[in-house]
């Protein structure tokens, strides 16, 4: 059914009058009016494969309403499209140091640059996924929105931006979306958001840890684990390539001291994250960040406290003095140095993060280990401010786990997999605990009999203690599974090598791998490793390749978009 509500031209109104209520008209139109297949796209950029699904399950919810969604991964998406767009949304995370996904840079670059074309018939919104504990939160979220509106598009609905926990912020955002388009009380009616069935994050598996180790050698500066967990009975299925969700517990000796240090009566119970009660010292141990401290909870605490040193900090507004002053600080710092007056245990809490599940990348292949996922974990210990501290859940896993059973989930990333055509050559680049997905791409392929050549780049600091899974990468050389094997040891010689040097200094065969359709990935430090490997594929593409700077660049690019360059960076 069409319904025309467009005022005639012989109309008694005035022009003004006459704009103004065919304005109102098409607004009222779109209320009672369902979307009859007007098309709509919605363009994701993701690193891990939330944006992407959160992408896909908006799609279904405007399918639902009558809408014809196009759900486009950003890399796949034809730029000159997008001048003819009249419904777009945008679904991106942002990672690393505030870089856009690695499906979404060519498209940003573009968007920015004076290529970008005028966009007065798109009408458009964003939603931004980031985390709060990183500088630039939802940066690239923040440039689509800001670039799309100073190309004349119209924002129908103002950009969200969301922490690590999501799901209210995206479910505001959907609401707001399908209300600007005139169809939120049907979408009211047709929620996809139903708690799915079996474990997930929202209900993780308690999961017996059979196998936890340390696999540095004596005399290394690391402590890296490598811990064996079971699948039995819980139904979750992952794939080579997947991360699994971990749930930590603070220390409790810590909690304590925190407890200590309080104004207040902590025998009460107070509301937890998501919802319900617990004991204060239950919730801080097990609910609640304790850790990580941020401006925003550092203006919460100031508020509270008569620190002048907090004060001066806070008023300033500088960042390097934040930054400074929060690095190597926690909770416990504050109790002890800055003390806060807190009515009771909820007004306490209400200025806490929830404490977020840590994601590592899986080192198995379901394959060779029916029924258990094997992670490497980097312990991560440090002294500061006259305190020995660590990472949160790498210290919960080698120091406090023994007879527990942590909370697991798996966590799908499809953007990170090996390729369907088991003939395909691989390159993978891990060092450190970037080893972890390879040794699972590694029993895949051994379990799948793949035909394809597999060459590995290892490093670490010294070949004696660091050669982290040394027993079975040399097996995996004899049986043939691993053809190519290339390490960098940093620390064994005076000068530093690392895994880029060893890149370059094959550049020719690696060439030839990836002239012949080889498939590259890499794992590990996004900041600084995985920037120096790119930077070092793109030389090797211009010295063995003979292209300029533009041209190398461009092969790289083409290697994304073809699924043939992947990065599970963090």
């Amino acid at each position: 059914m069409n319904i025309d509500l467009t005022l005639p031209d012989d109309a008694p109104f005035t022009q003004e009058q006459r704009e103004w209520l065919n304005t109102f008209l098409a607004k009222k139109l779109a209320e009672i009016q369902p979307a009859q297949g007007r098309q709509i796209t919605i363009l994701w950029g993701s690193q891990t494969g939330n944006a992407e699904n959160l992408a896909k399950k908006t799609g279904k919810a405007l399918a639902k309403v009558g809408f014809s969604p196009e759900v486009v991964d950003m890399a796949a998406y034809d730029k000159e499209k997008l001048s003819s767009e009249e419904h777009l949304l945008i679904i991106t995370s942002t990672y690393g140091d505030g870089d856009p996904p690695d499906n979404a840079m060519d498209l940003h670059a573009w968007l920015m640059s004076d290529a970008a074309p005028k966009l007065e018939k798109t009408k458009y919104s964003v939603l931004s996924l980031g985390d709060t504990d990183y500088p630039d939160f939802c940066i690239c979220g923040i440039e689509f929105d800001e670039r799309l509106a100073a190309l004349g598009a119209e924002r129908i609905f103002d950009r969200i931006d969301c922490d690590v926990d999501f799901d209210d912020s995206y479910a505001l955002w959907r609401s707001g979306v399908l209300g600007a388009l005139g169809t939120e009380s049907i979408a009211k009616e047709t929620s996809d958001d139903e708690e799915p069935q079996g474990y997930g994050k929202k209900n993780p598996f308690r999961s017996e840890i059979l196998n936890n180790y340390n696999l540095n050698a004596e005399g290394s500066a690391k402590q890296t684990n490598h811990i064996e967990l079971s699948l039995e009975d819980s139904g979750l299925e992952y794939e080579a390539g997947d991360a699994l969700g971990v749930m930590a517990l603070n220390p409790p000796e810590i909690v304590d001291e925190i407890l200590a240090g309080l104004p207040f009566n902590t025998n009460d119970d107070v509301p937890l994250p998501s919802g319900g009660e617990a004991p204060l010292r239950d919730a801080l141990i097990a609910h609640y960040d304790i850790r990580k401290l941020t401006k925003a909870f550092l203006v919460a605490w100031q508020k509270r406290s008569g620190s002048p040193m907090l004060r001066a900090i806070i008023e300033a507004d500088e960042k390097e003095h934040i930054d400074d002053f929060i690095w190597g600080r926690e909770l416990i710092d504050l109790i002890h140095d800055h003390p806060a007056d807190f009515e009771d245990g909820e007004d306490f809490v209400s200025i806490l993060k929830k404490l977020q599940p840590r994601l590592y990348s899986i080192a198995s292949s379901p394959k060779a280990h029916p029924g258990e996922v094997h992670l490497t974990v980097a312990i991560v210990r440090y002294h500061s401010h006259y305190r020995e501290r660590g990472g949160v859940c790498s210290t919960f896993l080698a120091d406090r786990a023994e007879g527990m059973k942590p909370g697991v989930f798996v966590h799908t990333n499809k953007a990170f997999r090996l390729p369907e055509n088991t003939d395909t050559d691989v390159i993978m680049v891990g060092p450190g605990t970037g080893i972890a997905p390879f040794r699972a791409f590694l029993e895949e392929r051994q379990a799948t009999e793949a035909k394809g050549r597999n060459w590995l780049f290892f490093g670490d600091q010294h070949v004696g203690s660091d050669f982290l899974y040394e027993d079975e990468l040399k097996a995996m050389q004899e049986n043939g599974t691993l053809n190519r094997l290339d390490t960098a040891f940093s620390r064994d010689q005076k000068e530093k090598i690392y895994v880029q040097h060893r890149m370059k200094e094959s550049a020719a065969e690696l060439w030839a791998w990836l002239q012949g359709g080889a498939s590259f990935y890499v794992c590990g430090d996004a900041s600084r490793m995985a920037k120096d490997v790119d930077k070092a594929l793109i030389e090797i593409a211009q010295e063995q390749g003979g292209m300029n700077a533009s041209e190398a660049e461009e092969y790289i690019k083409e290697l994304r978009k073809e699924k043939r360059y992947a990065r599970d960076v963090y």
